[in-house]
């Protein structure tokens, strides 16, 4: 059967609400607008499972992506497992406020994740829970941004392929960035920057390629060059403290990713002084681990984030 050319939800067109999609998913979910403490106003969803929860989970999704598609397929599992996962898209993603794909400030962006996540962890249903970050790709380095803050607040993370260095190969070579920082301070917003398309280097099962790409929010522009200026700004920042992450962690790469290096997440995993950490490289993996590779692949993903938080939980 051909596939139709719009699709409803990343699971299929049936059924036809959500509600029922979660229902037969055995959880439960919600979704809403949250104030940030600057105004903005950020789309938030929850899952649940229906049983009190062994902990909290605090998801960011990366650069270009939302809450609201494909991202959804891993708290929805990790509801299923126990555990109530939550997350907002950032500004200038998905349904919250902001120009399409512009990230003019990422510490305001952390800013924002973290009042919206202590909010969560301020309400007494969940007080004496457990609570860990996730992140994904950008949303990994924002994570641990997020633990420089407080490394004390958060039992753990996991990070799904980190943005903490962007990859070689997917950066711009020089002197494009010099003259993108230059060109920026005047047109910051403008989507001219020029790279590959990081859906096809990220997803590796061709069918999945497509349903990734029918997501009605994905930004499809070229980068803007406020938004490439600030993340090499944010990611060289970062690399030069990831001996200061301190925060137990894993860090989940493919070691066929080329949009955020896996040897990078080697060098979280050495130098951190975190007392317990893990690493996993998936060989021949790509970025998108959690749903871009073969069911197989994200089972085993799936599973090695799963053991990791029992022994928490």
């Amino acid at each position: 059967m051909e596939e139709p050319q719009e699709r409803l939800h990343f699971w299929g067109n049936e059924p036809v609400s959500e509600e029922e999609y979660y229902e037969a998913q055995g959880i439960l979910a919600s979704k809403s607008f949250y104030t940030s403490p600057r105004g903005l106003s950020l789309f938030t969803r929850s899952w649940l499972p229906l049983s009190p929860p062994r902990g909290i989970i605090c998801m960011v999704h990366g650069y270009g992506n939302d809450i609201s598609w494909t991202f959804q397929s891993t708290p929805i599992f990790l509801a299923q497992m126990g555990f109530a996962c939550f997350a907002l898209d950032l500004e200038g993603h998905g349904h919250s406020q902001g120009l399409r794909a512009f990230v003019p400030n990422v510490d305001l962006v952390v800013d924002d994740c973290f009042s919206f996540f202590n909010s969560i962890k301020e309400k007494s249903e969940y007080h004496g829970l457990p609570s860990f970050l996730f992140g994904e790709s950008m949303g990994g380095a924002i994570c641990l941004l997020i633990q420089f803050r407080d490394p004390k607040a958060w039992k753990g993370a996991i990070l799904a392929a980190p943005m903490c260095k962007i990859s070689e190969s997917v950066k711009p070579k020089w002197p494009i960035p010099q003259i993108l920082t230059f060109v920026a301070k005047f047109v910051p917003t403008l989507p001219i920057v020029p790279t590959a398309d990081l859906l096809d280097k990220s997803v590796k099962v061709a069918e999945k390629k497509i349903i990734a790409g029918k997501n009605p929010m994905r930004y499809r522009g070229k980068p803007r060059l406020g938004t490439v200026v600030e993340l090499l700004r944010i990611t060289d920042y970062l690399h030069s403290r990831l001996s200061d992450v301190s925060l137990p962690f894993i860090v989940l790469h493919g070691s066929a990713d080329v949009v955020t290096d896996p040897d990078v997440s080697r060098t979280l995993y050495e130098t951190a002084k975190s007392e317990n950490k893990s690493i996993k490289i998936y060989e021949g993996m790509m970025h998108s681990l959690l749903f871009g590779e073969t069911n197989e692949n994200v089972e085993i993903v799936r599973r090695d984030i799963l053991l990791w938080l029992n022994n928490w939980c």
